[in-house]
């Protein structure tokens, strides 16, 4: 049934005319009576008759009117309840995130989070390339994605792009490894070592293929590891050398790992967040981002 048609059944119930009706509607009397005519014919009952030069409700109108003080009631809380998340930051907002910033951003996101009453996220840690990020957003209403600087941008009209940070990424070296008593470590000075990388296609590895292109040195890659807290390990045990994000190596003393910028060129993630086209507009959703910037703002000082 139209929810016009019931309002103006149940002002007519209320005022007693259909003059009365139309002035309280702003319309004309035919108006109101070409609604009552559709909305009898809709439910297939006599809902007024005549009541000597004006009309009065049917018993099956008197019990449609009942029905439609609840429906139109249950409707205006609806209303009123959805106006507070129009205006406030509440309800659930689906996050997918990438594992090494889920290291990095995580804990203090949820510790943000927390202090907003009515609001709450769902976290999926997924291992994504840039190509999945498309498909990730039809599930997810904030997915935190990375890339190599120097790649693409998403281009679609359909997505919306909030930067987070620019995160250099340093060389991994075992703490007695011989560049390790220096500042920085020059490219060429890694020819002959073995490195640890992650899949094809993954940000850190189109990394190393960037080099390769810019600077003639091909890396020797013997392991491909996606985890970032294993590459850390094999690194420090001695089994080769990585390309890391500098702020979510582990680098403390007496982990055996030291991070080191290359030296002469720059080397860098960017890391993105990507929703729908008009997500923002959502207070919860604009909130999470919000938090999510603030929290990259402590790390990076």
């Amino acid at each position: 049934m139209d929810l016009g048609r019931l309002r103006t059944l149940r002002e007519f119930a209320d005022r007693g005319s259909v003059t009365a009706t139309a002035r309280a509607l702003h319309c004309t009397p035919s108006a109101v009576s070409q609604q009552l005519r559709a909305l009898q014919a809709e439910v297939g009952l006599p809902l007024t008759e005549p009541d000597g030069r004006g009309l009065r409700l049917t018993d099956a109108g008197r019990a449609l009117v009942a029905r439609a003080d609840e429906v139109l009631a249950a409707l205006d809380r609806a209303e009123s309840e959805l106006d507070t998340y129009r205006s406030a930051p509440r309800g659930r907002v689906r996050i997918a995130i990438f594992q090494s910033a889920g290291l990095m951003l995580l804990p203090g996101l949820l510790t943000r989070v927390a202090a907003f009453d009515g609001l709450e996220v769902d976290v999926r840690d997924v291992d994504m390339t840039p190509s999945d990020v498309p498909a990730l957003v039809a599930d997810y209403d904030v997915v935190v994605t990375h890339r190599d600087e120097h790649a693409g941008e998403f281009t679609s009209d359909r997505l919306e792009v909030v930067p987070l940070l620019r995160e250099p990424l340093d060389v991994a070296l075992p703490a007695g490894h011989v560049l390790a008593r220096r500042r920085r470590v020059d490219l060429a000075d890694l020819a002959d070592e073995r490195w640890i990388s992650v899949d094809h296609g993954f940000p850190v590895d189109d990394v190393l293929r960037s080099l390769t292109v810019r600077t003639g040195v091909r890396p020797q890659i013997v392991q491909r590891i996606n985890d970032f807290r294993i590459t850390e390990r094999l690194v420090a045990a001695g089994h080769g050398i990585a390309l890391l994000p500098r702020y979510t190596m582990d680098t403390r003393r007496g982990n055996g790992l030291v991070g080191r910028p290359l030296a002469g060129i720059r080397v860098a993630r960017l890391v993105e967040v990507v929703c729908r086209r008009g997500a923002l507009s959502r207070p919860a959703v604009a909130t999470v981002i919000a938090q999510l910037r603030a929290e990259v703002a402590a790390l990076t000082g």
